[in-house]
């Protein structure tokens, strides 16, 4: 699943490439990615893009006629001139400006890319509905506290969750969490004033240091240049780089993600 590093990445490799350029053609070959059918993309054809910006793991292409909001969901992402799409995933849509194309595809069994056509991003539910962004510089201590404090929730969930923070995901948490030496599953609520400033702390660095990191990547690059970096998340067996005991898997109904007992869980793995 993409998340804000390389969303990011690609909102700024696109808004160099795209900004003040025409769009002369839209084709959508899954219908069922349209989420707006009032205002199809093909209704962009003709505008000119005024700039390409990430809301969380989304990303908007701004034009003089509206916006185009891409969500890239469980399994989407974006090739530039038929560049090769990571595992052969199908173009679910293309964009075509002149004689540059960005492809939209979809790797995933159930389609999870959605194209909405709107006047403000902020018009669709899910970029409305965004909390707090790691990445920008409004993310103060202040913030974060208002959005863990009290919580009754595992912290695992609570990154994941786009309400409370925008762009986090699977990976990022994982990572987020060893960088902080705190257990998945313990409770936010449960966290001292040490233990918050702890998850802060991994929380903006994890996650800019990663933007930092991806950008310049092209489109296609990102992904292996995400899972290169990661130091427990997809690295299960592997030995944990600070203390050298084995990442351990953990799997739910729907998912599965990494941690390290020494450093998180008091050498107890989870059951």
């Amino acid at each position: 699943m993409p998340e804000s590093p390389e969303v990011q990445a690609l909102a700024e490799f696109l808004d160099e490439r795209l900004t003040s350029r025409r769009i002369t053609r839209v084709e959508v070959d899954e219908f069922r990615a349209i989420k707006t059918r009032d205002r199809p993309p093909a209704s962009l054809e003709g505008a000119t893009v005024t700039g390409v910006r990430r809301f969380g793991k989304h990303l908007s292409v701004s034009t003089d006629a509206g916006a185009l909001v891409i969500s890239f969901g469980r399994a989407g992402w974006a090739r530039w001139n038929g560049e090769a799409a990571p595992g052969g995933a199908p173009v679910i849509a293309r964009i075509e400006l002149d004689d540059d194309m960005l492809d939209l595809t979809d790797a995933g069994q159930w389609l999870s890319l959605a194209l909405h056509v709107v006047d403000d991003p902020l018009d669709v539910p899910a970029i409305a509905g965004l909390g707090p962004d790691p990445a920008s510089d409004g993310f103060t201590l202040e913030r974060f506290d208002a959005v863990v404090a009290g919580r009754r929730k595992q912290l695992k969930a609570l990154l994941q969750e786009q309400e409370s923070f925008a762009g986090i995901g699977n990976a990022y948490s994982d990572e987020i969490l060893h960088e902080a030496r705190l257990s998945p599953v313990a409770h936010a609520s449960a966290l001292d004033e040490v233990g918050r400033d702890a998850l802060f702390a991994a929380t903006t660095g994890v996650v800019r240091a990663a933007i930092a990191a991806r950008r310049g990547i092209p489109p296609h690059a990102l992904k292996a240049a995400k899972v290169a970096a990661m130091q427990v998340h997809g690295r299960g067996g592997a030995p944990c780089p600070r203390c050298g005991d084995a990442v351990r898997d953990h799997s739910t109904s729907s998912t599965s993600w990494q941690y390290c007992a020494t450093c998180q869980t008091a050498g107890i793995p989870l059951e």
